[in-house]
């Protein structure tokens, strides 16, 4: 399956669950404190912190994002890059837990065909409710089911502004794509476990102190990267040999020569970006 059919396929699903279908915001966002678009939830933030009042109650896009906060682990890595597509469904203030952890199931495992037995399942350590959802309705084992901490599952978009506990989907890529610890789980930095899909469970504003307050309505806002999801469909061990990249790698090689491994960028901050030899 392609990126682009992927992609339709994900705004279709939505759009037959009463979701209406947006256009992706600007890169250079209206909201002051972020550089960059970073997620689908930014040019929504607004309707999250009660300042406007939806069109709609359920939205579903393809955002174009702009990511430098994880900059430096660009070229270490196989599953990070600065620009992506971020495939999102969100709720203002009517569903909430439930159907965005049942629906985002039924898509990978009915639409896409994933493999549920290499699906694991983290949610926030103090979020029982989440984690009730899975392990009773969804059927997710007990081995499969892990609780992290803040750092991991309690998701914000900048130092301010709307947030709330998330729950990851992670996709097991394999023993050879771990760091080797008999403790590597999902939350681990390696290759092994790639978060597929993050459910967040938008319900507090954070202020510039770090005080949490209840916002007036809880809301639903999910980010799937669009090329690590491609990478598991079409079963290749990156981001970089999807269709989505692999075809520039190509073109830049016409330049470079067979064999290249490496794509050198003039930049202190991410010298070089990941590419697996394509002779």
């Amino acid at each position: 399956m392609k990126g682009t059919q992927i992609r339709d396929r994900f705004l279709k699903f939505f759009e037959g669950k009463g979701h209406k279908v947006m256009p992706s915001s600007s890169l250079v966002p209206k909201d002051a404190t972020v550089l960059f678009t970073l997620a689908g939830m930014l040019q929504f933030k607004p309707i999250f912190l009660g300042e406007e009042k939806p069109k709609w109650k359920r939205v579903s896009t393809v955002q174009k994002c702009l990511r430098m906060i994880d900059v430096e682990r660009v070229g270490k890595t196989r599953r990070h890059h600065t620009f992506f597509e971020m495939l999102g469904n969100f709720s203002f203030g009517d569903y909430f837990k439930k159907e965005a952890i049942a629906w985002a199931w039924e898509f990978l495992t009915g639409e896409l065909g994933l493999d549920q037995a290499r699906l694991s399942i983290a949610v926030y350590e103090g979020d029982q409710e989440s984690h009730d959802i899975w392990v009773n309705e969804m059927g997710i084992p007990e081995t499969r089911m892990f609780r992290l901490g803040e750092d991991n599952n309690f998701w914000s978009a900048g130092p301010t502004g709307p947030c709330g506990p998330c729950s990851e989907i992670y996709w097991d890529m394999g023993e050879e794509f771990g760091c080797g610890r008999a403790g590597c789980a999902p939350g681990c930095d390696c290759d092994r476990f790639l978060e597929v899909w993050n459910l967040v469970f938008i319900e507090f504003n954070r202020d510039a102190s770090g005080k949490l307050k209840k916002l007036p309505a809880r809301n639903i806002d999910t980010g799937m990267g669009l090329e690590r999801i491609a990478s598991i469909v079409q079963g290749v061990h990156s981001n970089y040999e999807t269709d989505l990249i692999a075809p520039i790698i190509d073109e830049i090689m016409k330049f470079t020569g067979p064999g290249a491994r490496l794509i050198v960028i003039p930049s202190t901050l991410s010298p070089t970006i990941y590419a697996p030899s394509r002779t």
